[in-house]
């Protein structure tokens, strides 16, 4: 499963931010539960509609920049 079944990106929802399909819920947000020590479980609790593939999607998502992000010492 790649991120791009289940993540969107519509400037008519949220103002064009990558939302899960068929939610109003930014990939932003989800990462932001996960960062704020939200667990899998606490995130399907309370919001029911969304699956571990979405939530596993946002975090593929997310971490596709990371992937090609070329990282230079400074010589300092």
């Amino acid at each position: 499963m790649s991120w791009q079944e289940r993540i969107i990106i519509d400037p008519e929802i949220l103002v064009g931010k990558p939302v899960i399909k068929g939610t109003r819920l930014s990939v932003e947000f989800i990462i932001d539960l996960l960062a704020q020590g939200w667990s899998e479980t606490d995130i399907l609790r309370n919001y029911p509609r969304l699956t571990q593939e979405d939530i596993k999607a946002c975090l593929s998502y997310a971490s596709t920049p990371l992937q090609v992000e070329k990282v230079y010492p400074l010589n300092i």
